[in-house]
């Protein structure tokens, strides 16, 4: 089994997701410093205490994540729930990289790429802050063929806000709790927008400004940027992935 020293690897993936690049909400890059030697690699959308432990038994080195600690604004103090997290994994000598908005944006692995790719969407163009979003087509004829579509894929129903007979025309997309772009979705020419939450304004704005609107579930729609980067990490350094979809409702 091969293996790649943690800074080295810490040095790639910067680079790799221009981290550099994006003004997050955040630390992107190595959270918790663990072992030297990555042999393994357990990935997950989130850092919470099931994937920590399921990476545990399966003797990871490195946990790598989307949703990762030590937000803006949050409390600082390591006490309940983050203490909780944060003990099990020193206990265990394991790293844990997280990328948030580099890794929603990267035109490869990333969340809206991923998600692109899967459904067969072609992305034409970006909008929104920093150029996250996606604008572009697809094969879904109607509204219903794409809740389907979704369905299939996700393993859930989306949300719906429309007519399902309606055509889809002009799609945009974005992962995750991306539901207030919706204005600027139909400003840039969407018929259709598609991402993981909505808010109570969302279905008054889609209703009212004619643009359809489909909650697909923020775990769901971020699961595969992560599993591209295990995967692409995987190829390149000849080290063993394992992505952990600890199940999550929202």
């Amino acid at each position: 089994m091969n293996t790649i020293n943690r800074d080295q690897l810490a040095v790639y993936l910067h680079d790799f997701l221009r981290a550099d690049g994006f003004e997050d909400y955040g630390p992107n890059g190595l959270q918790v410093e663990g072992t030297p030697r990555v042999r393994r690699i357990a990935s997950g959308v989130t850092a919470n205490l099931a994937l920590i432990e399921q990476a545990t038994a399966w003797q990871a080195d490195v946990i790598l994540v989307h949703h990762g600690w030590f937000w803006r604004a949050e409390d600082p103090r390591i006490v309940g729930q983050k203490h909780k997290r944060l003990r099990a994994l020193l206990a265990a000598n394991m790293n844990l990289f997280a990328y948030h908005l580099p890794l929603d944006a990267h035109p490869l692995v990333g969340n809206n790429a991923q998600l692109a790719a899967r459904m067969g969407w072609q992305i034409e163009a970006r909008f929104g802050k920093q150029d996250l979003a996606c604008l572009g087509t697809g094969p879904q004829s109607t509204l219903g063929d794409l809740v389907d579509a979704l369905t299939n894929l996700l393993g859930r129903a989306p949300l719906l806000v429309g007519d399902p007979t309606t055509p889809v025309g002009r799609l945009a997309w974005c992962t995750g709790a991306a539901q207030s772009w919706i204005e600027q979705a139909h400003g840039a020419g969407a018929n259709t927008y598609v991402s993981g939450e909505i808010s109570e304004p969302t279905a008054h704005f889609a209703r009212e400004m004619g643009v359809a609107y489909l909650a697909c579930g923020h775990h769901a729609t971020e699961r595969y940027g992560v599993q591209a980067l295990g995967e692409h990490l995987a190829r390149s350094f000849g080290v063993d992935h394992r992505f952990f979809d600890i199940d999550n409702p929202a």
